[in-house]
């Protein structure tokens, strides 16, 4: 009896034509709003500029030596390599200049200048040839070469990377590593290429 009475009452639910989900209404059509992403406040300006070749003849901390070799190798193309980041906590953009030969890219003197308004003052200097200066996330790493007696210039028997941190007035070594490259490369005997392996 009691389940004749729990078919009569599924089976009157079942006959009053509802259309199941739908008789809430259809859902609604309204556009949504979407937020639109706003530029981001870190982001900064491209980087400015300058003309380096200008900044380095006028600047009293380059040596002679580097600016009598400051000459464009072909037609104006100077052999300087300029980056543009920040190392120093300026407001401003800090400027890294590399001077190099022409022929063999030996590098003749490493620079940075710090934004100072719209000039810029020299607050890194190295010409202990051969030296190359870089901006690696903040830091100042300068990269100099070691020949040994009968070294290629391609070649260099080892190299020292010295880390600079800007320690509010000046670049304070951070850290330094030494690296032996070996002697067995670059030399005149001809060497096979590798078999690439079977698949």
């Amino acid at each position: 009896m009691a389940g004749l009475a729990a078919f009569g009452l599924l089976a009157a639910g079942c006959s009053t034509g509802g259309t199941g989900t739908r008789d809430e209404g259809e859902a609604h059509t309204d556009k949504v709003s979407h937020a639109t992403p706003s530029p981001s406040a870190t982001s900064e300006a491209p980087f400015k500029k300058v003309n380096a070749v200008q900044l380095l003849k006028a600047d009293p901390k380059v040596s002679e030596r580097v600016k009598a070799d400051l000459k464009p190798c072909v037609k104006s193309e100077y052999p300087i390599d300029v980056s543009y980041g920040h190392v120093t906590g300026a407001a401003g953009q800090d400027v890294v200049v590399n001077v190099m030969t022409c022929g063999d890219a030996v590098g003749l003197g490493s620079y940075v200048y710090r934004a100072d308004g719209s000039s810029y003052d020299n607050v890194f200097t190295s010409e202990d040839a051969p030296v190359y200066a870089e901006i690696d996330r903040g830091d100042l790493v300068v990269t100099r070469q070691m020949y040994a007696k009968g070294d290629k210039p391609a070649f260099a028997s080892s190299e020292i990377v010295t880390t600079y941190r800007w320690s509010g007035t000046k670049f304070a070594q951070h850290d330094q590593v030494e690296n032996d490259f070996s002697k067995s490369v670059g030399n005149d005997e001809g060497t096979e290429a590798p078999v690439p392996a079977s698949p």
